[in-house]
Protein backbone atom coordinates (compact mmCIF):
# COMPACT_ATOMS: atom_id res chain seq x y z
CA UNK A 1 0.00 0.00 0.00
CA UNK A 2 1.51 3.97 -1.12
CA UNK A 3 1.67 6.51 1.33
CA UNK A 4 2.47 9.78 1.25
CA UNK A 5 3.66 12.47 3.88
CA UNK A 6 1.12 14.57 5.25
CA UNK A 7 2.89 17.62 4.31
CA UNK A 8 2.39 16.50 0.52
CA UNK A 9 -1.20 16.32 0.97
CA UNK A 10 -2.91 18.30 -2.13
CA UNK A 11 -3.66 21.69 -0.88
CA UNK A 12 -7.44 20.59 -1.85
CA UNK A 13 -7.53 18.00 1.31
CA UNK A 14 -9.41 19.34 4.33
CA UNK A 15 -7.37 18.05 6.86
CA UNK A 16 -4.11 19.33 9.30
CA UNK A 17 -1.10 19.41 7.71
CA UNK A 18 0.23 18.34 11.38
CA UNK A 19 -0.67 14.32 12.90
CA UNK A 20 0.90 11.44 11.75
CA UNK A 21 3.42 11.05 9.30
CA UNK A 22 2.02 9.26 7.03
CA UNK A 23 -1.50 8.75 4.80
CA UNK A 24 -2.86 6.56 2.34
CA UNK A 25 -2.44 7.64 -1.31
CA UNK A 26 -5.70 6.65 -3.79
CA UNK A 27 -4.79 3.44 -5.69
CA UNK A 28 -5.48 5.74 -8.89
CA UNK A 29 -5.76 9.20 -9.59
CA UNK A 30 -4.42 10.83 -7.09
CA UNK A 31 -3.66 14.30 -8.40
CA UNK A 32 -7.58 15.01 -8.39
CA UNK A 33 -8.62 12.60 -5.58
CA UNK A 34 -8.94 11.24 -1.80
CA UNK A 35 -8.55 8.37 -0.66
CA UNK A 36 -11.86 6.40 1.36
CA UNK A 37 -9.56 5.63 3.87
CA UNK A 38 -9.03 9.13 4.51
CA UNK A 39 -12.31 10.41 3.98
CA UNK A 40 -14.38 8.13 6.11
CA UNK A 41 -11.72 8.24 9.00
CA UNK A 42 -10.57 11.70 9.16
CA UNK A 43 -12.73 13.62 7.24
CA UNK A 44 -16.60 12.16 7.64
CA UNK A 45 -15.36 10.38 11.10
CA UNK A 46 -17.66 6.89 10.41
CA UNK A 47 -14.77 4.61 11.33
CA UNK A 48 -12.18 4.77 13.60
CA UNK A 49 -9.40 2.44 11.95
CA UNK A 50 -8.70 0.16 8.95
CA UNK A 51 -10.10 -2.42 10.61
CA UNK A 52 -13.43 -0.74 10.79
CA UNK A 53 -13.27 0.26 7.22
CA UNK A 54 -12.34 -3.16 6.15
CA UNK A 55 -15.87 -4.40 8.16
CA UNK A 56 -17.85 -1.96 6.51
CA UNK A 57 -16.72 -2.84 2.67
CA UNK A 58 -17.22 -6.48 3.63
CA UNK A 59 -20.63 -5.43 4.53
CA UNK A 60 -21.01 -3.97 1.41
CA UNK A 61 -22.37 -0.37 2.73
CA UNK A 62 -19.74 1.44 0.49
CA UNK A 63 -20.82 2.63 -2.63
CA UNK A 64 -19.02 5.53 -4.90
CA UNK A 65 -21.51 6.64 -8.08
CA UNK A 66 -23.72 3.84 -7.37
CA UNK A 67 -20.72 1.38 -8.15
CA UNK A 68 -19.75 -1.14 -4.68
CA UNK A 69 -16.46 -0.52 -3.69
CA UNK A 70 -14.15 -3.33 -1.79
CA UNK A 71 -10.83 -1.01 -2.08
CA UNK A 72 -9.50 0.71 0.63
CA UNK A 73 -8.67 3.38 -0.53
CA UNK A 74 -10.58 3.94 -4.02
CA UNK A 75 -10.36 7.53 -4.84
CA UNK A 76 -13.40 9.83 -4.11
CA UNK A 77 -13.09 12.90 -6.87
CA UNK A 78 -15.54 16.14 -6.92
CA UNK A 79 -18.81 15.87 -7.48
CA UNK A 80 -18.62 11.82 -7.16
CA UNK A 81 -21.46 10.61 -4.52
CA UNK A 82 -20.85 8.69 -2.14
CA UNK A 83 -22.86 6.14 -0.23
CA UNK A 84 -22.19 5.08 3.62
CA UNK A 85 -24.89 2.52 4.39
CA UNK A 86 -28.05 4.38 3.68
CA UNK A 87 -26.78 7.76 3.45
CA UNK A 88 -25.48 9.87 0.23
CA UNK A 89 -22.85 12.76 0.02
CA UNK A 90 -21.38 14.57 -2.71
CA UNK A 91 -18.18 15.55 -3.09
CA UNK A 92 -18.26 19.23 -3.39
CA UNK A 93 -15.16 22.22 -3.44
CA UNK A 94 -15.60 25.15 -1.03
CA UNK A 95 -14.64 28.66 -1.56
CA UNK A 96 -11.29 27.93 0.33
CA UNK A 97 -10.47 25.23 -2.05
CA UNK A 98 -10.87 22.67 0.04
CA UNK A 99 -13.28 19.23 -0.77
CA UNK A 100 -16.21 19.19 1.30
CA UNK A 101 -19.00 16.55 1.40
CA UNK A 102 -22.87 17.40 1.94
CA UNK A 103 -25.56 14.89 2.56
CA UNK A 104 -27.85 14.85 -0.61
CA UNK A 105 -31.00 12.71 -0.38
CA UNK A 106 -31.91 10.10 -2.95
CA UNK A 107 -32.89 11.77 -5.90
CA UNK A 108 -29.86 13.96 -6.37
CA UNK A 109 -27.43 10.80 -5.52
CA UNK A 110 -28.91 9.09 -8.54
CA UNK A 111 -26.71 11.56 -11.11
CA UNK A 112 -23.48 13.23 -11.58
CA UNK A 113 -22.13 16.46 -13.53
CA UNK A 114 -19.26 15.71 -15.68
CA UNK A 115 -17.50 18.39 -17.91
CA UNK A 116 -16.85 17.30 -21.44
CA UNK A 117 -12.84 16.42 -22.26
CA UNK A 118 -12.93 15.60 -25.71
CA UNK A 119 -14.76 13.72 -28.36
CA UNK A 120 -13.35 10.99 -30.84
CA UNK A 121 -15.11 9.26 -34.04
CA UNK A 122 -15.48 5.42 -33.79
CA UNK A 123 -16.09 2.98 -36.59
CA UNK A 124 -19.56 2.83 -37.84
CA UNK A 125 -20.13 6.67 -36.68
CA UNK A 126 -20.46 6.07 -33.63
CA UNK A 127 -18.43 9.39 -31.27
CA UNK A 128 -16.90 8.87 -27.86
CA UNK A 129 -17.24 11.04 -25.93
CA UNK A 130 -14.03 11.91 -23.25
CA UNK A 131 -15.15 13.04 -19.55
CA UNK A 132 -13.31 14.00 -16.53
CA UNK A 133 -12.01 11.86 -14.14
CA UNK A 134 -11.40 8.82 -17.02
CA UNK A 135 -15.40 8.88 -17.85
CA UNK A 136 -16.17 7.35 -21.46
CA UNK A 137 -19.80 7.39 -23.08
CA UNK A 138 -20.91 7.03 -26.37
CA UNK A 139 -23.52 9.95 -27.65
CA UNK A 140 -24.81 10.71 -30.83
CA UNK A 141 -25.94 14.03 -29.65
CA UNK A 142 -24.26 17.40 -30.42
CA UNK A 143 -21.85 17.86 -27.59
CA UNK A 144 -18.79 19.96 -27.34
CA UNK A 145 -15.39 20.13 -25.77
CA UNK A 146 -16.38 22.22 -22.64
CA UNK A 147 -19.76 21.75 -22.20
CA UNK A 148 -21.24 19.23 -19.38
CA UNK A 149 -23.78 15.90 -19.30
CA UNK A 150 -25.20 15.56 -16.17
CA UNK A 151 -25.27 11.58 -16.29
CA UNK A 152 -27.82 9.18 -14.75
CA UNK A 153 -25.42 6.56 -12.50
CA UNK A 154 -27.73 4.25 -13.01
CA UNK A 155 -27.55 3.63 -16.34
CA UNK A 156 -24.98 6.20 -17.72
CA UNK A 157 -27.70 8.17 -20.26
CA UNK A 158 -27.07 11.32 -20.46
CA UNK A 159 -29.89 13.23 -18.72
CA UNK A 160 -29.06 16.50 -19.79
CA UNK A 161 -26.21 18.86 -21.65
CA UNK A 162 -25.40 21.87 -20.73
CA UNK A 163 -23.68 24.25 -23.60
CA UNK A 164 -21.02 26.34 -23.02
CA UNK A 165 -22.51 29.58 -23.56
CA UNK A 166 -22.95 33.07 -21.77
CA UNK A 167 -25.83 32.98 -19.41
CA UNK A 168 -24.80 29.58 -17.69
CA UNK A 169 -23.48 28.89 -14.44
CA UNK A 170 -19.86 28.24 -14.24
CA UNK A 171 -17.91 26.33 -11.05
CA UNK A 172 -14.11 26.94 -11.04
CA UNK A 173 -12.59 23.64 -10.03
CA UNK A 174 -9.00 24.75 -10.38
CA UNK A 175 -6.81 27.77 -9.96
CA UNK A 176 -6.85 30.56 -7.99
CA UNK A 177 -10.74 31.12 -7.99
CA UNK A 178 -11.21 27.57 -7.41
CA UNK A 179 -15.01 26.76 -5.33
CA UNK A 180 -16.27 30.27 -6.69
CA UNK A 181 -19.13 29.93 -9.24
CA UNK A 182 -21.14 32.74 -10.91
CA UNK A 183 -23.29 33.08 -13.76
CA UNK A 184 -20.86 33.77 -17.43
CA UNK A 185 -21.21 36.99 -18.70
CA UNK A 186 -18.40 36.76 -21.43
CA UNK A 187 -16.55 34.50 -23.51
CA UNK A 188 -12.96 35.70 -24.61
CA UNK A 189 -10.00 34.56 -26.76
CA UNK A 190 -6.48 35.41 -25.28
CA UNK A 191 -3.77 33.92 -27.55
CA UNK A 192 -4.60 30.18 -27.20
CA UNK A 193 -6.85 30.49 -23.85
CA UNK A 194 -10.37 30.85 -23.87
CA UNK A 195 -11.45 32.68 -20.38
CA UNK A 196 -14.97 33.54 -19.09
CA UNK A 197 -15.86 36.44 -17.14
CA UNK A 198 -17.96 35.34 -14.79
CA UNK A 199 -19.45 36.90 -12.27
CA UNK A 200 -19.38 36.52 -8.60
CA UNK A 201 -20.77 38.68 -5.74
CA UNK A 202 -21.43 41.53 -6.89
CA UNK A 203 -17.28 41.47 -8.57
CA UNK A 204 -16.40 39.99 -12.14
CA UNK A 205 -13.37 37.42 -12.12
CA UNK A 206 -11.44 35.93 -15.18
CA UNK A 207 -11.26 31.98 -15.22
CA UNK A 208 -9.52 30.30 -17.67
CA UNK A 209 -12.31 27.63 -19.51
CA UNK A 210 -9.95 24.72 -18.72
CA UNK A 211 -10.47 25.69 -14.85
CA UNK A 212 -14.48 25.39 -14.94
CA UNK A 213 -17.12 22.95 -15.30
CA UNK A 214 -20.47 24.31 -16.23
CA UNK A 215 -23.49 23.53 -13.75
CA UNK A 216 -26.57 25.05 -14.66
Amino acid sequence: MAYLKRNKIGNFWPIPRKGTKYLAVASHNQNESIPLSVILRDILKLVKNKKELKRVLNEKQIFINHRQIREVNYPVCLFDVLTVGKKYYRAGLSENKKMIFQEIGDKDSEIKIYKVLDKKKLDKGKIQVNLMHGKNILSNEKIEVGDSVVLSLKDNKIIKKITLEKGRTAFAIKGKHAGKSGKILDIMERGDKKIAKIEYKGERINVWIKNVILIE
